[in-house]
């Protein structure tokens, strides 16, 4: 669902027009106008602190809310070091003691093997969330992805970091927020043929139902990087919807596809873009494109 959320740009870059809209769950801001996409990666602009009714703002930090991506899902316990009562006087030395038995116990209570796999998980789901800009959504289904997988014991034996990098890409596939298996990969410094079998034992033993990309979502996203006409848009989508009616595009890569058919619409409608240009803004190679290109040829032809 698209949220209408206040933009720092006051107007599109291409048509003019103030009619900018933010998606905040796959983290673009497009124009409603013409459908430019602005940006595909969206910061996060909330406040650092909380505000009150009465007016006064406290921007004293109080600790996070409860989430799935955190070990202990925020509820830990937190013993002061202060060794100070509630009203700031210093307690007694006998309750010293006890106060330090407490503390060791309850940092040895949140030591066992499972808190020591989600700590390491969890704290590169968040590095990862930082370099790739996803929402908050995201991440928490990511997690919830990762303790199903945990509590099955499908990490055992696996690469942690190529474990949590394919719980993430499929709350990315589930959300239709596009990001790829390459992209995730490149920024975790792991094999894309790991993460690819990882996410693969993920969608079988937990039996998720994992929504089918539609190649038309990556149109807008191609052109934007290389400055392709509205117009080149809707011919492309235009093929891609006969290309799904005929079923030619079933088991093709969908950056592939909307590579192609935007190529295709460029030499149709005469603008000046290579298939060296389309390959390098999609993420995929020229032969690749070539080879997508005469099925596409006749569809469009139709």
């Amino acid at each position: 669902m698209v949220n209408l959320i206040p933009n720092i740009r006051k107007s599109c870059s291409r048509c003019g027009k103030s009619a900018l809209i933010t998606d905040a769950e796959k983290g673009e801001i497009f124009c409603g106008n013409c459908g430019f996409v602005l940006s595909e990666k969206l910061q996060e602009s909330g406040p650092e602190w909380r505000s009150f009714s009465d007016g006064e703002i406290n921007r004293g930090r109080t600790g996070d809310g409860t989430s799935l991506a955190k070990h202990d899902q925020g509820l830990s316990t937190v013993i002061n070091p202060t060794n100070r009562d509630s009203t700031g006087k210093p307690i007694s030395h006998s309750m010293k003691k006890t106060i330090s038995r407490l503390r060791t116990w309850d940092s040895r209570s949140q030591s066992e093997p499972i808190d020591r796999n989600l700590k390491q998980a969890f704290s590169e789901l968040y590095r990862v969330k930082d370099k790739l800009v996803l929402s908050n959504s995201i991440i928490e289904k990511a997690a919830y992805i990762y303790r199903k997988a945990l509590n099955k014991k499908l990490v055992r034996g696996r690469s942690i970091s190529a474990m949590i990098g394919s719980a993430l890409y499929a709350a990315c596939r589930e959300v239709e927020t596009p990001r790829t298996l390459k992209e995730i990969a490149e920024v975790m410094n792991i094999k894309k043929g790991d993460l690819a079998a990882c996410y693969r034992k993920l969608v079988n033993e937990l039996d998720l139902k994992i929504p089918v990309v539609d190649s038309v979502q990556n149109v807008a996203r191609i052109a934007s990087k290389i400055g392709i006409s509205e117009k080149t848009k809707r011919l492309a989508i235009e093929i891609l919807r006969k290309a799904e009616e005929h079923k030619i595009s079933a088991g093709k890569n969908p950056m592939s596809l909307a590579a192609t058919a935007l190529y295709i619409s460029c030499l149709k409608i005469g603008e000046n873009h290579t298939q060296k240009d389309l390959a390098e803004a999609a993420s995929v190679t020229e032969v690749t494109i070539r080879n997508r290109y005469k099925g596409l040829l006749k569809v469009s032809a139709i």
